[in-house]
C-alpha cells in the first residue's frame, strides 16, 4: 500500500505531525489512530467471516481476492477444465496475421486459402482516381461509401 513512500516524505509527514499536534499530544493521536485501523480491520474480517459461513461449504475455497476480474480470470484460465491450453497453444497469432495481410494484399497464399474467387481476385486498393493528390485550395472529393 506505502510501497512508493520513501525516507524524505516519512520524515515530512512526522515533522507536520509534531507541529500541528504538538510533542504533549502526538503519542495520543497515535494510539487513537492505530487503534482505529485495527477496529476497521476486525470489523472486515468478521465480515468476511460473516459472508464465508453464509455462503456454505460449497464456496470454501472463495477468496475476495477473487472479485477482481484480473484475478479472477488469470485463475481461470489456469484451471484447465475447458482445454483453454490447447487452444492457447495451437493459436499462432503471427501467422493468422499474415494471413489476413495476404488476404488483404491479395497476395496467391490467401487465394489458396479462400478459395479461388469466381470473378478473379478482388482489388481492395482504391481506384487511381480517388487517391490522386488534391491541388491547393481545391475541395477533397467526397466519398459516399466512407460515411
Amino acid at each position: 500500500m506505502f510501497n512508493d513512500i520513501g525516507l524524505l516524505e516519512v520524515l515530512t509527514i512526522v515533522v507536520l505531525a509534531v507541529l500541528i499536534f504538538g510533542p504533549d499530544k502526538l503519542p495520543k493521536v497515535i494510539q487513537d489512530v492505530a487503534g482505529f485501523i485495527r477496529k476497521i480491520r476486525d470489523f472486515s474480517d468478521s465480515a468476511k467471516r460473516d459472508i464465508r459461513e453464509e455462503l456454505g461449504p460449497e464456496f470454501k475455497d472463495f477468496e475476495f481476492e477473487d472479485l477482481n476480474p484480473k484475478t479472477f480470470i488469470r485463475k481461470q484460465l489456469e484451471n484447465d477444465d475447458l482445454g483453454l491450453k490447447d487452444i492457447r497453444d495451437s493459436f499462432d497469432l503471427r501467422k493468422e496475421m499474415g494471413d489476413v495481410a495476404d488476404a488483404v494484399n491479395g497476395r496467391e497464399e490467401a487465394e489458396s486459402v479462400a478459395g479461388p474467387a469466381a470473378d478473379g481476385p478482388v482489388d481492395l486498393t482504391k481506384r487511381a482516381e480517388k487517391s490522386a493528390p488534391v491541388a491547393a485550395g481545391e475541395r477533397p472529393p467526397f466519398d459516399i461509401d466512407a460515411t
